[in-house]
């Protein structure tokens, strides 16, 4: 496989880092750390800017006024954006406005020029990333009449207080799952404050009785999983270039840091440590790049499912991104610790990535289910 970038890639990632160029990671300060400091809002002129950068509608075709690319442009971007923490519902509103493009009615993809254009923000219940399984929802679908009424609670959801729209995964109680895209300000839902682990803003959702039309949700098959694997993909996305900012950092450091006359990075023992972490941002590159791909395929040339090469992609990005962070802060000694530095934020927002993933553990039991149901020949 080749996996040169298309012009019209490179062109989305180089877009990114001139719209990035200007974020100062320690810009706001750390809600977890600052007191009095709370992250209410995302940061509404970087989103402005990336809307007039069209990094808003990159997926959307270009009937809804987009460039019509794939995952692997959103990773670019998404990698690009992870390096300067920007706190903005990328992720959360590409997957949702190309999951509206691809399964919704008419109704849905009305929505879609607003989306692209950041007029409309969306954002995604998705409680982690760990798992695909209708029956893990814990927000139930039924019919009334023409309508759906959504039931149960769904925790941990990002940018919900300040989105217009949060698409709801639910199953019906027959195995299948559906979406919902339900309105903010929807009768019977509630939004109940909670914080992340980087001090960010998060909603807990309580659903009693929320009415949707049927044309504004989504039944169709495989729409609740292509739409996880893409959330999935992003979020490995996002620890690769929070990873490759840190690795960044400490070589910057370690550079200028003398110890007995002599810069500590040419001392073995530091050496050693910052190459290692280089070959799991290597491999977390490779890894993330194939189940892009594989997404942007349909899932072909591989003798697993898409599934497959994203379970590969998380364990990777969640083991990985611990290990640069806990070394990053190692090889900086005191200033690792120190608030007034800005390796304490990404240190931060490692930690929520790694949580978001879920563990290794589970990723590689889901790789095995997925080799036993599909032998290699």
């Amino acid at each position: 496989m080749d996996f040169t970038f298309t012009e019209e890639q490179q062109a989305a990632a180089e877009a990114a880092r001139a719209v990035f160029a200007d974020v100062a990671p320690d810009a706001v300060p750390s809600p977890a750390l600052t007191p009095g400091a709370v992250a209410d809002d995302f940061d509404r002129v970087l989103w402005a800017q990336l809307a007039a950068s069209d990094l808003l509608s990159l997926l959307l075709a270009p009937e809804h006024g987009g460039a019509g690319l794939d995952a692997v442009a959103l990773c670019l971007v998404l990698r690009e954006s992870a390096k300067v923490l920007a706190r903005v519902p990328l992720l959360e509103h590409c997957a949702t406005a190309v999951t509206l493009q691809r399964y919704g009615g008419p109704e849905l993809t009305a929505l879609l020029a607003r989306a692209g254009r950041g007029e409309l923000v969306l954002t995604v219940a998705a409680q982690g990333r760990t798992g695909h399984d209708p029956a893990e929802l814990a927000v139930t679908a039924r019919r009334d009449g023409s309508d759906w009424l959504l039931d149960g609670v769904q925790t941990a959801v990002p940018w919900a207080h300040t989105a217009d729209h949060v698409a709801v995964p639910a199953h019906t109680g027959e195995g299948d799952a559906v979406i919902a895209l339900v309105p903010r300000g929807a009768a019977g839902l509630h939004l109940a404050e909670q914080y992340s682990t980087n001090g960010e803003r998060l909603a807990e959702l309580r659903l009693d009785g929320v009415r949707v039309p049927a044309a504004h949700l989504i039944e169709a098959p495989g729409a609740w999983e292509g739409l996880h694997l893409l959330l999935a993909t992003g979020t490995c996305a996002l620890a690769l270039g929070l990873g490759t900012g840190v690795l960044a950092m400490t070589s910057a450091y370690t550079s200028k840091r003398e110890q007995f006359g002599h810069p500590v990075a040419t001392f073995q023992a530091v050496a050693v440590q910052a190459a290692d972490r280089y070959i799991d941002l290597r491999a977390m590159e490779v890894t993330l790049w194939q189940a892009a791909w594989r997404l942007d395929t349909a899932g072909s040339g591989g003798p697993l499912p898409a599934a497959g090469d994203v379970a590969v992609a998380k364990i990777w990005a969640s083991e990985g991104v611990r290990r640069v962070v806990q070394t990053a802060q190692h090889l900086h000694g005191g200033f690792g610790a120190d608030t007034d530095y800005p390796l304490h934020r990404f240190h931060a927002w490692a930690k929520h990535l790694e949580l978001s993933l879920g563990p290794a553990a589970a990723h590689e039991e889901a790789l095995g289910d997925l080799l036993a149901a599909h032998p290699l020949t």
